[in-house]
């Protein structure tokens, strides 16, 4: 259901994969197609979406105009330009919401005016299966039906947490990032199965299975991460035999490095 004193009409400013998934929850979350406008340079691109969505395409600067929630789904080498494209057509009221990864408010503030509402986003992959993770952080001037609408509309794309703004780099390793390291993992197992005789596409698929429905089991039996893990254990047998191979190589502070080396590089970004 729509939120009551939310945005009347929505712009969003970049329709990429991540950008056609935010339109298919809007449209979930209970928008008209008609009140969705996107701005994509990509000609093809955008009547592809007009004709599956039903939403309606301008330029950026009509876009901006008449919009009173603007999605920014664009590259955050790409934000700097759009935000100047933006400056002059933008009105006082229109909530932004950045989905640029690094990019603070304070930068789009800068380049937009002090006056403007801003929500920061964190999404992840997840979003484009409906099982996604978004972080979001709410800058000054933003009211409360604004900040419901950005929570109900992303509730159809999976989960929503709101944090501080300086966790967003934090969340960036954890969750942004997060299904890389999900994928590496299975391209690993993948790769071990098939040294130990497996073909490939048996090892793909008691990879991937297992690891669909450890995640399962995890998210609905109430226990925890380490709970699962010991009673999965038996001692002395074939699970503790690997992961006492994984303490052995220090899993843990593996994965302390590649996620802190994610959230440099995400403050790096800013």
């Amino acid at each position: 259901m729509e939120n009551e004193g939310g945005p009347q009409l929505i712009g969003v400013i970049g329709a990429g994969i991540m950008g056609e998934a935010l339109i298919s929850a809007l449209i979930a979350s209970g928008r008209q197609p008609a009140t969705i406008t996107i701005s994509e340079k990509r000609e093809e691109r955008a009547a592809e979406l007009i004709e599956k969505y039903g939403v309606r395409a301008a330029s950026l600067r009509a876009n901006v105009q008449s919009s009173d929630a603007i999605l920014l789904v664009v590259k955050p080498q790409d934000m700097a330009t759009t935000l100047d494209e933006m400056k002059e057509s933008i009105r006082s009221s229109t909530l932004v919401i950045s989905f640029a990864a690094g990019k603070r408010i304070e930068f789009v503030n800068s380049r937009l005016g002090s006056a403007i509402p801003v929500i920061r986003v964190m999404p992840n992959t997840p979003t484009l299966v409906g099982e996604g993770m978004a972080a979001i952080s709410i800058g000054t001037g933003v009211s409360a039906s604004q900040v419901g609408f950005v929570k109900d509309f992303l509730s159809a794309t999976g989960q929503v947490v709101v944090v501080a703004e300086e966790l967003q780099d934090a969340v960036t390793a954890v969750s942004g990032s997060g299904p890389a390291y999900f994928f590496a993992f299975v391209e690993a197992m993948v790769e071990a199965g098939k040294e130990l005789g497996l073909p490939e596409d048996i090892a793909t698929q008691l990879s991937v299975q297992t690891l669909v429905g450890a995640a399962k089991l995890l998210d609905t039996s109430g226990k925890t991460a380490k709970t699962l893990r010991e009673n999965v254990t038996s001692p002395n047998g074939t699970t503790a035999a690997a992961l006492a191979s994984f303490t052995k190589s220090d899993l843990a502070g593996i994965v302390d490095k590649a996620m802190t080396a994610a959230r440099d590089r995400s403050q790096e970004l800013a």
